[in-house]
């Protein structure tokens, strides 16, 4: 079932998560032990994160370097299938665009149409850590728009190869994001608020959010999003703080704020088990006040580690 029609069928706000492919050398089963805590809780779909390749230098035995290209992790579409098969369970796998050729793309799409899977997050996706800003694959999309709108003409039927014979449509539902404190890269909210429309109005059916503590912040985008036309659901996305680096870490990495009351907790706390406590509670009452709100659905960005989204989910659902 597509995302959209999930919400549009339910009766309730949904509990949604993400998940972290394993690195490689590792099992699926990494995998299955994040999900299977979760199950009880009904999980709408799960979403499938993809990271782009590494570059990494090998010393050789004359003694210059070797770039390499590695992908550190397991393809998604693989392991979306996989958690499908294994749980009945819809998933989202992301596709984004660095280190990717339309063509390649397409490959994956197809791939996933095969296999049944009518969902996907299409994302710009970032850097690599060795780049200081995303460069896009040689031919490859730049913007998550434009992957949105190969998407679109695949739902046409519209392939990049012109001279097949009556090539049958796909059928996906397409996710973006958004970033209620406004993307690292973009100058303001404002201008951040456009390249979101012209995602939706390249065929993104939903919207899944960046993670934020503020939940002002979010009714704030909410409404600034209704205000230039932009109708389709909103999810805002959760992540429990669960370490006290987190406080630095998390601004720095998501451009985002960090609420003086709950520096002020973790601060308090005299190791990461309390501070895994304070991030728990903080996720109950901001999701509390999220379903109030009227929020289609509640997505967890698990990171792999199900325990404190075990916690939130006994209080919430």
């Amino acid at each position: 079932m597509k995302v959209i029609d999930h919400i549009k069928n339910a009766e309730r706000t949904l509990f949604t998560l993400e998940l972290l492919p394993p690195l490689k050398g590792e099992t699926i089963e990494t995998i299955y032990q994040a999900i299977d805590p979760l199950i009880g809780f009904s999980p709408s779909y799960i979403n499938v994160t993809y990271h782009r390749e590494e570059v990494v230098y090998k010393p050789q035995s004359n003694g210059l370097l070797e770039r390499q290209v590695v992908r550190k992790r397991p393809s998604t579409v693989a392991i979306a299938s996989a958690i499908r098969f294994k749980y009945g369970i819809d998933v989202v796998p992301h596709m984004i665009c660095g280190g990717f050729s339309p063509r390649e793309t397409e490959d994956g799409l197809i791939d996933l149409h095969f296999l049944g899977i009518d969902n996907v997050l299409a994302l710009r996706g970032d850097a690599p850590r060795q780049d200081k800003s995303f460069v896009a694959s040689k031919g490859g999309h730049i913007h998550a728009t434009d992957l949105v709108k190969q998407i679109s003409r695949l739902n046409k039927g519209i392939y990049l190869e012109e001279e097949l014979l009556q090539p049958s449509p796909t059928n996906f539902c397409v996710g973006v994001a958004g970033y209620p404190e406004k993307h690292g890269e973009s100058p303001n909210l404002e201008t951040d608020l456009r390249y979101l429309k012209e995602k939706v109005d390249a065929g993104a059916d939903y919207i899944v959010t960046q993670l934020f503590y503020d939940n002002s912040k979010f009714f704030a985008f909410v409404e600034k999003c209704r205000q230039i036309g932009i109708t389709v659901p909103i999810i805002p996305g959760i992540k429990p703080i669960s370490v006290k680096n987190h406080l630095t870490i998390l601004p720095k990495t998501f451009n985002i704020d960090i609420p003086e009351d709950l520096v002020t907790a973790v601060d308090a706390c005299k190791d990461n088990s309390m501070v895994r406590e304070v991030g728990v509670e903080w996720a109950i009452q901001q999701t509390k006040e999220l379903m109030q709100f009227g929020v289609p659905a509640i997505h967890f960005y698990t990171m792999g580690k199900p325990d404190n989204i075990c916690k939130i989910a006994k209080a919430i659902f």
